[in-house]
């Protein structure tokens, strides 16, 4: 498990260090300041190669001194490693390890880090297994082979359909729509029992269910496909939502990872590494509200039940933050956060603090709004802030920043209208009648 990491001189900052908590890590930041950068910079640090968001080839620094420096657990043991990047070669070096005092310096410890998904934001999925010999790995541009690896690189169809090696074409996995359709007619399955559960749990509140039902959808595709039941009825996965397939195939990949992973340690006779690090970039993406809701806590629940689960994940949604208020812990979770000051991207350890509700989220540090409504909204309520504030509002003013309001399109329920309505009263009240020797002269005007 990833325990620390430094980048120096890598992407929009000088520096960015996360000391990573055990079980559960929320990146939030604005676009461009390098929450991926985060998430790809850990992928490397486990596995030794890059994911293929960046086509394998990895992230290139533009300042001298640029270093990876990290720290993880390998078994009892722990590691502290640090990768330099050499701009005559084109690459990151190779990296240097020091254990810590007492630790067993055999070739076999090597082989003992964790089971590492990486969910990318391109809708693949990266798989490192310690125990299997992975796809080569190559310098930028394809130019030569640098060394083998333990990284699978699945697109979105090559979950669903199932994923060659590019440099020889030998078939490593069958894909979800193959193996998921032969588990299901497998009576007593374990692999689809797990699926099925797991599936059943990541679904949290939408009614997705797998069944063991296969169908043939197309007449030119020879597979059938697995049938998962829904709330409008069951449905071949090949049509399954951009929702469902993120979730069916992150569930697949775990079950096939630790399938395999199972059949190597028994082949190999050794014991099968209980952790798993699952890498998310934007846990909400394509998820309904009601998903980004429960995702985080299903994942918690679901994976975490007979193994050592370590999430690092990057998120825009104050639904996923707020949904992990009632679990969240201080000696296993953190949350980071990424701004922008003076030009220059700044990652801080933030105080998780309970919000409650989402909008709530929203005017925190994590999002900074000021107000949590549209932007013609915020900008109507802090035109009209200002009149409030100002000493003599003239009724100009007040007029402007009223239709401003009303034309932004708040509903009447906005608790902003009782403070506005309050002082329009209050500075745009009806003149009164004026009285001589009490005769009325006819108009009505304010007393002096």
């Amino acid at each position: 498990m990833l325990e620390f990491i430094d980048l120096k001189n890598v992407g929009p900052a000088h520096e960015m260090k996360m000391d990573l908590a055990p079980r559960l890590n929320l990146i939030t930041g604005d676009n461009g300041l390098g929450k991926t950068l985060l998430l790809d910079a850990a992928w490397w640090a486990l596995t030794r190669t890059w994911p293929l968001t960046w086509g394998g080839r990895g992230i290139v620094p533009d300042r001298e001194g640029a270093a990876i420096e990290w720290r993880e657990h390998r078994g009892d043991e722990v590691v502290s490693c640090r990768a330099e990047y050499n701009f005559a070669d084109s690459r990151w070096g190779r990296t240097e390890s020091s254990r810590s005092a007492g630790a067993k310096a055999h070739e076999e410890s090597q082989l003992q880090g964790p089971l590492v998904l990486y969910l990318r934001v391109d809708g693949g999925i990266s798989v490192h297994d310690p125990l299997r010999k992975g796809e080569d790995f190559r310098v930028p541009f394809g130019q030569r082979v640098w060394g083998t690896s333990n990284a699978y690189q699945f697109r979105d169809p090559d979950i669903w359909d199932g994923l060659a090696f590019s440099n020889s074409g030998k078939l490593v996995c069958e894909g979800l729509v193959r193996d998921v359709s032969r588990w299901a007619e497998q009576a007593g399955s374990p692999n689809f029992e797990q699926l099925s559960k797991l599936v059943e749990q990541l679904a949290g509140d939408e009614p997705f269910r797998l069944t063991r039902k296969v169908e043939r959808v197309y007449v030119d595709d020879p597979r059938d496909f697995p049938v998962v039941a829904g709330p409008a009825g069951n449905i071949p996965v090949a049509h399954s939502p951009a929702g469902l397939r993120r979730i069916l195939g992150l569930a697949y990949l775990v079950v096939w990872a630790r399938r395999e992973h199972t059949i190597a340690a028994e082949l190999k006779k050794r014991a099968p590494n209980r952790s798993l690090v699952l890498l998310i970039d934007e846990v909400e993406s394509h998820l309904h509200p009601k998903w980004q809701r429960t995702i985080l806590p299903s994942i918690l629940r679901a994976l975490n039940q007979d193994q050592n689960l370590q999430v690092i994940a990057t998120t825009h949604s104050p639904m996923v933050l707020a949904s992990v208020e009632p679990l969240f812990d201080v000696d296993k979770d953190a949350w980071f956060d990424m701004d922008l000051e003076r030009r220059q991207a700044v990652l801080r350890k933030r105080p998780y603090v309970r919000h409650g509700e989402i909008g709530n989220w929203l005017t925190s540090d994590a999002f900074d709004l000021k107000e949590p409504r549209s932007l013609e909204g915020e900008q109507a309520i802090v035109a009209a802030q200002a009149v409030l504030d100002a000493p003599t509002p003239s009724a100009k003013a007040i007029q402007d920043a009223d239709k401003q309001l009303r034309k932004a399109g708040l509903p009447d329920i906005d608790p902003f209208w009782v403070q506005w309505g309050y002082f329009k009263q209050r500075h745009t009240a009806a003149p009164k009648e004026y009285t001589v020797k009490g005769k009325s002269n006819g108009k009505r005007e304010r007393k002096p």
